[in-house]
């Protein structure tokens, strides 16, 4: 190695329990039961009794907010577009984090974008140690990726920077000395138009945030030949029975759709549908499924929308159709660079009739790249939620979807 860095070197978990120690703080906190439960403002209190936050406010809008969390890798747990009494778009996991306890493999904490890293199966995994067999009982979330606090180097009322040392080793043995440098900064009105081609939002109400996130490689160069790294953002978001995963499909580089939806058996007839150009998942958080889109099917945008609360969610990621991506399967993969830009996953009972959610993600992935010795790979990610009339609502869907809510609603009817 050439060089000596302040690292964190991932082996195992590293952090000890979630309890926040700034006592002093927690006597002037709103209590939980002041605000409905499902709200901002209920989520807002119970974070801040057990971890310390950062909340971002839109630079136009006051009631446009969101919560970040640096000691869970500058994740955004949850955001609103109505204030404190607004709705909580993110999913949380309150009993894990009130416990204050860690489990094995994964803790799941929850939020609506959090920072992995790729691949999670095969020859260059990072959730693996090398000849260990792909069976859960030998995979474990990076302690990176998992309890280790990302340090905050900038900060305003809209903006919120993080950066972080480290070193992880992959399947193969390969060593990846990396910074990984990550920025979530809220939009205005205009800068969400202008991002979604969008003349107008109506009378809806939004709150959009936008997350840049770059690895450099500090040390050896990366090579296909003994494996790369990626950048994996995934959203938990709260599902319903009236929740419809939406995933546009393009046909311009393959007529076929490039779609894989058997990663954890086939998804039956009545919760997966595609029909023309979009993909279709019921998100309802009560039957384990997840589809995978490859880069040269994929759009650089998909979404959700819950019919019950009338919440139209959209992602919006870079895209790089021609480029590699890694593959995350758990086994040995003949061409491990054939993998998908685009994920979602449907929450449900494991076989052993255990659960972790209900949840249901949203999931975007960076390319795999080569990179010599101070040189990058880049994600960027934009989240969006809108809220308001149906009218305006279909018009916003129908403009970056590609369909309507009326569609939506019906596709599983």
């Amino acid at each position: 190695m050439k060089r000596l860095y302040p690292f964190i070197f991932i082996i195992g978990l590293t952090i000890g329990g979630c309890q926040n120690s700034n006592k002093s703080d927690q006597n002037t906190l709103e209590d939980t039961t002041a605000v409905s439960e499902g709200t901002f403002g209920y989520d807002l209190a119970f974070l801040k009794k057990h971890k310390d936050i950062t909340v971002l406010t839109s630079p136009d809008d006051s009631d446009s907010k969101a919560i970040i969390i640096a000691g869970y890798q500058g994740r955004v747990m949850t955001s609103t577009a109505n204030g404190n009494a607004g709705n909580s778009y993110g999913w949380i996991n309150y009993d894990l984090i009130e416990s204050g306890k860690l489990q094995p493999h994964i803790n799941a904490f929850g939020g609506e974008e959090r920072f992995w890293l790729s691949p999670e199966g095969g020859q260059f995994s990072v959730y693996f140690k090398k000849g260990k067999k792909f069976e859960f009982e030998n995979w474990q979330t990076p302690a990176l990726i998992d309890t280790v606090a990302f340090k905050v180097v900038e900060s305003d009322s809209s903006s919120v920077s993080f950066q972080m040392n480290a070193m992880i080793e992959n399947y193969t043995g390969t060593v990846f000395v990396m910074e990984i440098n990550r920025k979530i900064m809220m939009l205005g009105k205009s800068a969400i138009l202008g991002s979604l081609d969008l003349n107008s939002i109506g009378e809806c109400k939004v709150v959009a945030y936008e997350s840049v996130n770059f690895i450099v490689n500090k040390d050896a160069e990366w090579k296909p030949e003994t494996g790369m790294l990626g950048i994996w953002l995934l959203g938990m978001f709260k599902p319903s029975d009236k929740t419809v995963i939406v995933a546009p499909f393009s046909k311009k580089l393959s007529e076929k759709p490039l779609i894989t939806d058997d990663y954890f058996g086939k998804i039956p007839g009545d919760r997966f549908i595609i029909k023309d150009s979009v993909a279709f998942l019921k998100a309802d958080g009560k039957f384990r499924s997840k589809i995978g889109i490859a880069p040269r099917s994929a759009r650089n945008v998909a979404g959700s929308y819950d019919a019950e609360k009338g919440i139209l969610t959209i992602i919006q990621y870079d895209l790089e159709p021609e480029s590699k991506y890694l593959k995350s399967t758990w086994e040995i993969h003949k061409d491990p660079y054939n993998g998908d830009a685009l994920n979602a996953y449907n929450d449900g009972k494991l076989a052993d009739g255990t659960q972790m959610g209900p949840f249901y993600e949203l999931e975007s992935n960076s390319p795999a790249k080569p990179l010599k010795e101070g040189e990058k790979v880049t994600h960027r990610q934009r989240t969006y939620h809108f809220e308001g009339e149906k009218s305006a609502l279909n018009a916003i869907a129908q403009k970056t979807l590609g369909v309507s809510i009326d569609q939506i609603g019906e596709i599983f009817k």
